[in-house]
């Protein structure tokens, strides 16, 4: 069976995400900071369609991190479009434009029905609203015998590792305080036998992989 691998950064304080977010501020207050490691490197402009970029520590974790992914999930608050009912006279399409990065099916949980949405470069997005297991399920079948990544935010994986359904897990510590936000693991109160596995210390960053024994 396919593995469910999450990744996310985080600060020293536990943030995944800034304070008071929005559609001006989507990783709140600070919370791109959280990011800076990454932007630079050739491994995550190649897939955005940027050229050049830095080859660093981060470089081999960032392409074992994208390989053999079939399929994606993530929460409501990570696809965006504020809260609530999807509009219909100016729905929402995602924060990467009409060719998003990921390239494969990507199922979004959320509790408001709207019909699939096909994008550029193979990318769809399937709205999810029964469960946390029905999307692992869709992802499972769509990703073909490839793993399914967990993309997050906060409260989608929240409930992936509450369920002890996260198969591995690569944490993206950065040094930072963000004093406010999103904190990943509220309410978590076991791994569920994932074990640290490896450490990368990296520019602006220190890798840390969980793998469940």
């Amino acid at each position: 069976m396919s593995k469910l691998r999450f990744r996310i950064s985080m600060s020293l304080d536990g943030f995944v995400a800034g304070p008071s977010q929005s559609l001006q501020e989507p990783l709140g207050i600070g919370g791109e900071q959280l990011h800076e490691w990454v932007f630079p490197l050739e491994a995550w402009r190649r897939p955005h369609g940027m050229d050049g970029g830095v080859v660093n520590e981060s470089t081999p974790v960032m392409e074992e991190e994208l390989a053999n992914i079939g399929a994606t999930i993530m929460g409501r608050n990570m696809f965006g479009g504020a809260p609530g009912p999807w509009s219909k006279t100016d729905p929402w399409t995602g924060w990467w434009g009409r060719n998003p990065p990921f390239h494969h099916p990507v199922f979004v949980l959320t509790h408001h029905a709207r019909d699939p949405l096909i994008m550029e470069g193979g990318t769809s997005f399937t709205f999810v609203t029964d469960g946390i297991e029905s999307a692992l399920d869709q992802a499972r079948r769509a990703a073909a015998g490839k793993d399914v990544a967990l993309a997050g935010g906060a409260r989608a994986a929240q409930q992936y590792l509450k369920a002890g359904l996260v198969d591995e897990m690569q944490l993206h510590l950065v040094p930072t305080l963000l004093g406010g936000g999103e904190r990943l693991f509220d309410g978590v109160e076991t791994l569920h036998a994932l074990d640290m596995v490896k450490t990368v210390v990296a520019p602006n960053v220190v890798h840390l992989k969980f793998v469940r024994k």
